[in-house]
């Protein structure tokens, strides 16, 4: 064998080395989480829910041959910290997609870096306004806020034949576009709010809004609070200064975090819920699979993220690419594709899921009720 062809053949393997090197570098998800602050029991559900189907999808061969990798970015619970998580995941370049939060306040100050970075974010929040904002880089995994405010109506007026509401709201993208989505479809029913308030996230004192509702006359709250630890406290506080009305809240209040600090204050309240354990078989299997890897009940922090992953990997896979159009492409052409927070179909703005389930709080166990859905025909 001659010198010259030597040579060739050489550089021939060399490149073949590269090319099996290359397939099984990892394609690398950036996942902004609430590590730290306010909220880090809400980021540890969201991360074990990510790492989750990661360690699944990983564990069947990976996509397109190459294993997935979460690049994590804490953004401490709040606005600024996640604009700057963002940029720190956007700026390594070796970012194919981003996994966001449930804070539609986070996701809002975000949206314009996603924009300018050019790279798909799946995200949690529920404000209306995020996905109808001309921003083509958000998909979100769970429904929106239109969604929920007419099942928390429907319910609450036509099943359990309630009249008089009161409204308690955060006064973030969330809470005051729930609020003002609520008003609108209680309205479509004839009704009007006895009394509506609102409060900054991370109260401690709710005593003027529990006052303000029982003067009302009011026979049901109806909250959109986006802390579950707020919900906690504001729970407490409602029981004990005697406001024994029924409850018809936003998922905030059958989320682990809740339960677990309002304890008997949110026994017997009724929530809307993107996940339910008994709503399908693939939400009981992962509630299986989560409490045994992790010995904790799962909720919709743990859940959404899980979903977020699989969406992504699914796009991926049928784009048969990791360039971020595709992906966007690839998300935009998701069918029902089944996941644990329910059937996905995505639509020309971003949102794959389009209906609620109502579950109820039954002695600290969260009982599934019925799925009320809106999908596209």
């Amino acid at each position: 064998m001659n010198r010259k062809l030597s040579n060739i053949l050489a550089a021939i393997a060399l490149a073949a080395i590269s090319i099996q090197a290359q397939a099984a570098d990892p394609i690398k998800i950036g996942l902004m989480a609430e590590s730290t602050g306010a909220n880090a029991d809400a980021g540890t559900y969201q991360i074990n829910g990510a790492k989750l189907a990661l360690e699944e999808i990983n564990k069947a061969g990976g996509v397109l041959g190459r294993p997935l990798e979460l690049k994590i970015e804490d953004n401490q619970s709040t606005n600024p910290g996640s604009v700057l998580a963002v940029s720190k995941l956007a700026s390594g370049g070796d970012i194919t997609a981003l996994i966001g939060s449930v804070r539609s306040t986070q996701i809002q100050a975000v949206a314009p870096t996603v924009i300018k970075a050019g790279l798909p974010m799946v995200i949690g929040g529920t404000d209306y306004g995020l996905t109808h904002s001309g921003n083509p880089w958000l998909f979100r995994a769970r429904p929106h806020d239109g969604y929920s405010a007419k099942v928390i109506a429907d319910y609450g007026v036509n099943t359990l034949k309630l009249k008089k509401w009161a409204i308690v709201h955060s006064t973030d993208a969330f809470g005051n576009g729930g609020k003002n989505n609520l008003i609108e479809a209680l309205k479509a029913l004839g009704v009007t709010p006895v009394v509506v308030q609102g409060f900054t996230s991370n109260s401690q004192d709710f005593t003027p809004i529990v006052l303000a509702i029982k003067q009302s006359g009011a026979d049901v709250v109806s909250t959109y609070i986006a802390n579950s630890t707020d919900v906690g406290i504001f729970s407490k506080q409602l029981r004990q200064l005697g406001g024994n009305i029924a409850w018809v809240g936003s998922p905030s209040i059958s989320t682990d975090t809740a339960m677990k600090l309002g304890v008997e204050a949110l026994y017997g309240t009724y929530s809307i819920a993107d996940f339910a354990v008994g709503s399908s078989p693939e939400a009981q299997a992962f509630a299986k699979k989560y409490k045994d890897k992790y010995n904790l009940e799962p909720d919709l922090y743990s859940s959404w993220a899980y979903d977020a992953v699989n969406i992504l990997a699914s796009a991926i896979k049928s784009a048969n690419s990791t360039k971020p159009d595709a992906i966007k492409k690839g998300i935009h052409s998701i069918k029902g594709y089944k996941g644990v927070e329910g059937t996905y179909t995505f639509d020309e703005n971003g949102d794959g899921l389009h209906g609620y389930n109502i579950v109820k709080n039954e002695q600290g166990k969260i009982v599934y009720v019925k799925h009320i859905d809106f999908a596209p025909k």
